[in-house]
């Protein structure tokens, strides 16, 4: 009999009782903005990447959750057990009347009302992958092949996760609830035709030279460049090139026996490539660098051939005079 696993960043529909299961044991964690899990080290600022944090443990599937609970607040002290110290009357220096005005007057909020994401579809010719999932927030659904397209019905959130005063919920709707898991359980408010897979291509972006970012043989949108940064040890160089939603059966990440490059050819889950030829600073020993693809970057490794210290990622970029190195340099 099929059953879905409730483990959390799991969710699957399994029948194999002893199928692995990759998934979060601890509960998530929301502070000052930052989004994580109490169980492994991630955060982020968007739910978007919250949601696309890996699972960091492997066991069994289960029907039964098994999250540890949040340890309970100390109980409050018996106010019978309280002697209330006598208050000191304190001067009053203007009228009362305007006392009570100035602290009934609002103060002004700062904080902007996030914006809802576009609604988007997918273009009636679009090639969807296979497995493919609904990209509309609370849907989630994935494709299933006996039904036609023209009968699929979407029904999810076009609003923003809204978090306040540890009341949860979706700024579409009215529903607010307490517990992480009931608001992931928060039905969607509207109902559209066709499920969005891949969403529409976005459109070329001019470049300084009038060139344009391009579109792959597939359909996909090529990206010039994406951000990264580095910092360095003695031993190794640590990079992050910072792309969403990187595949991880179709990415490939090539250290080329030369040790002076790095061939890059990253495409994403929702349309989107990034291929690139990286000119190192300096001879890198290939066999001992190493690649981590996350939820929002990929993560390199690389081993220096000679303990040089970088004062860039590229061989064919200009150097800022300023050089990040954690650990102290050996001797010569």
């Amino acid at each position: 009999m099929a059953q879905k696993c409730v483990h959390k960043g799991c969710g699957k529909v399994f029948t194999d009782p002893d199928e692995e299961c990759v998934y979060h044991p601890g509960p998530p964690e929301f502070h000052e903005g930052q989004k994580g899990w109490k169980c492994c080290k991630p955060r982020v600022l968007t739910f978007d990447e919250f949601l696309a944090i890996p699972p960091c443990t492997k066991g069994k599937h289960s029907t039964v959750d098994d999250t540890p609970v949040a340890p309970a607040k100390p109980e409050a002290v018996d106010a019978s057990n309280i002697v209330a110290a006598a208050p000191i009357p304190v001067p009053v220096t203007r009228p009362i009347a305007t006392s009570l005005a100035a602290a009934q007057q609002p103060t002004p909020s700062t904080t902007p009302k996030p914006e809802p994401p576009e609604d988007e579809s997918d273009d009636p010719d679009a090639q969807i992958p296979p497995n493919a999932t609904c990209k509309r927030r609370g849907c989630g659904r994935s494709r299933d092949d006996k039904v036609p397209r023209h009968e699929e019905e979407c029904t999810y959130h076009p609003g923003v996760p809204i978090f306040h005063e540890g009341s949860k919920g979706w700024t579409c709707c009215k529903r607010r609830v307490l517990e992480f898991d009931e608001f992931m359980k928060i039905e969607g408010c509207k109902t559209k035709k066709r499920h969005c897979y891949v969403g529409k291509p976005k459109p070329k972006k001019e470049t300084a030279d009038g060139g344009g970012d391009g579109v792959t043989g597939d359909g996909e949108e090529l990206l010039p460049t994406v951000r990264n940064d580095f910092y360095q040890t003695v031993g190794s160089v640590i990079v992050s090139f910072y792309l969403k939603k990187i595949d991880k059966e179709r990415a490939k990440v090539e250290f080329k026996e030369n040790g002076t490059e790095v061939d890059l050819d990253l495409p994403t889950s929702d349309g989107k490539r990034y291929k690139s030829v990286v000119p190192l600073f300096a001879e890198i020993v290939p066999d001992k660098s190493a690649f981590k693809i996350m939820g929002t970057k990929l993560e390199l490794e690389l081993c220096k051939k000679d303990g040089t210290s970088w004062s860039t990622l590229r061989s064919d970029e200009q150097a800022s005079g300023t050089r990040i190195q954690i650990g102290r340099a050996g001797r010569v």
